[in-house]
């Protein structure tokens, strides 16, 4: 008999049980199975937030607490709102359904390599060449209309109103230097008026990560062939989608920094101190913001004395 899906309301006990597939892989094969899957052999993904199976190297299995039902919302929405719109090949839906009230998606699996598994060792000239085809896929899937997104809850003005209240705070307890603390007061009244918050909002997955992109090599270069993971969109201005590749990816280098906002749109010229203002405060604002944790610069603790430092810094051109 099929095990059921137990309920969680906590989720440090969720991801708990979540970390021993033994508790919940054998429904992952029966759910797979119902839609006429083939069942063996499974491969369990241990990264991400939710319960997610590979099946036959085709299909992907995505299961959803109901704790998480608004990223199977959010997954399920702009999956199909993005569809046919975009160059880069993304998951397709394939089935759907709802398991002891846990809603699932399976979605085709979109060939490559993990970014994550390969990014440190790719050579910079390739590195620069992925940043700049990361900027252009941000732009192609901001240029897709967010149709049912815009209806994804917050709204952008009261989701950045919401992160501007409570930012001293979530920084103070993730133990941000003082010298950085210092300054943020001054940022915030920037980014008031920096941020639009009115203006026609865009697509936005806020996570244009290595864990979230696959990549293959092509004549000896390594070029970006996918996008993964949609479980955290919004809708709101553009510029909150270059904080996860220039966080995580572009390290402050000029000409890494460069290829991304070039590839996005933005020439030499717009990257004045206005924008850079405007990226930081979006990256001390974005809602898994922890630049003790996501600054992927050597030693940039040492090498800023305060934000003003720090922006010119991360975005180094």
């Amino acid at each position: 008999m099929t095990r059921s899906l137990p309920t969680f309301t906590d989720y440090e006990a969720f991801r708990t049980w979540r970390a021993d597939p033994s508790r919940w892989l054998s429904i992952a094969i029966d759910i797979a199975r119902s839609h006429g899957i083939a069942s063996a052999p499974p491969r369990v993904f241990t990264t991400g937030t939710n319960l997610v199976v590979g099946f036959d190297d085709q299909l992907i299995l995505k299961i959803f607490p109901p704790m998480l039902r608004a990223q199977h919302t959010s997954e399920r929405a702009s999956l199909t709102q993005l569809r046919g719109r975009v160059r880069i090949p993304i998951p397709e839906i394939v089935g759907e359904g709802e398991r002891d009230g846990w809603p699932y998606l399976i979605v085709t699996r979109v060939p490559g390599v993990l970014g994550a598994e390969v990014w440190a060792s790719l050579p910079e000239a390739d590195k620069e060449r992925v940043l700049a085809e990361i900027g252009a896929t941000i732009a192609d899937v901001q240029r897709v209309p967010p149709g049912p997104l815009l209806e994804i809850e917050p709204r952008w003005d009261v989701f950045m109103q919401s992160q501007m209240e409570g930012c001293r705070a979530r920084h103070e307890r993730l133990g941000l230097a003082r010298k950085f603390l210092d300054g943020l007061d001054d940022l915030l009244r920037d980014a008031a008026e920096l941020i639009p918050l009115h203006e026609p909002p865009v697509i936005l997955t806020g996570e244009y990560i290595p864990e979230n992109f696959m990549l293959t090599q092509r004549g000896g270069r390594w070029q970006l062939c996918g996008l993964i993971d949609f479980g955290d969109v919004l809708a709101g201005w553009r510029d909150y989608d270059l904080l996860g590749p220039g966080a995580f990816m572009a390290a402050g280098r000029p000409r890494r920094v460069l290829s991304l906002l070039e590839g996005f749109g933005y020439s030499r010229s717009d990257i004045d101190f206005a924008l850079k203002r405007r990226l930081m405060a979006l990256m001390l604002l974005h809602r898994s913001s922890d630049l003790n944790r996501h600054i992927c610069i050597d030693g940039w603790q040492a090498r800023a004395d305060d934000l003003l430092q720090l922006q010119e810094l991360i975005w180094a051109t």
